[in-house]
């Protein structure tokens, strides 16, 4: 099994900074690949950015060029920059990760609880 605990959500203005961070912890287990979506009241949850094992990264239009995403590969840590802000980036943030566990080719995935992102001024 694999645990992911958020943090880095709270309130900011519009045009404000966040940073997310998520941890990984567990035993005998490989990460394939690392990512944040996100979750607005009456939506469905979304891709924000994932980040691969090689490092490859992909965005949603929505966020490109104003959210990185990067990994701390020795702390099975990864991280959500988020620059410039708007409204409509409000809503709950989780984690998800895809793993390998212990020698078992087959990638299992999993989410963290979700960290709140309210941008209001």
């Amino acid at each position: 099994q694999v645990q992911l605990v958020e943090s880095g959500g709270g309130l900011v203005q519009p045009g404000g900074s966040l940073r997310l961070s998520c941890a990984a912890s567990g035993s005998r287990f490989s990460i394939v690949s690392m990512g944040w979506y996100r979750q607005a009241p009456g939506k469905q949850r979304e891709l924000v950015a994932r980040i691969g094992s090689g490092g490859s990264t992909n965005y949603a239009d929505s966020v490109e060029g104003r959210f990185t995403i990067s990994r701390d590969y020795a702390r099975n840590t990864v991280y959500l920059q988020m620059n410039s802000l708007k409204p409509e980036d409000e809503a709950l943030y989780y984690c998800n990760t895809d793993v390998h566990l212990g020698t078992d080719w087959r990638i299992r995935g999993y989410w963290g609880q979700g960290t709140q992102v309210t941008v209001s001024s």
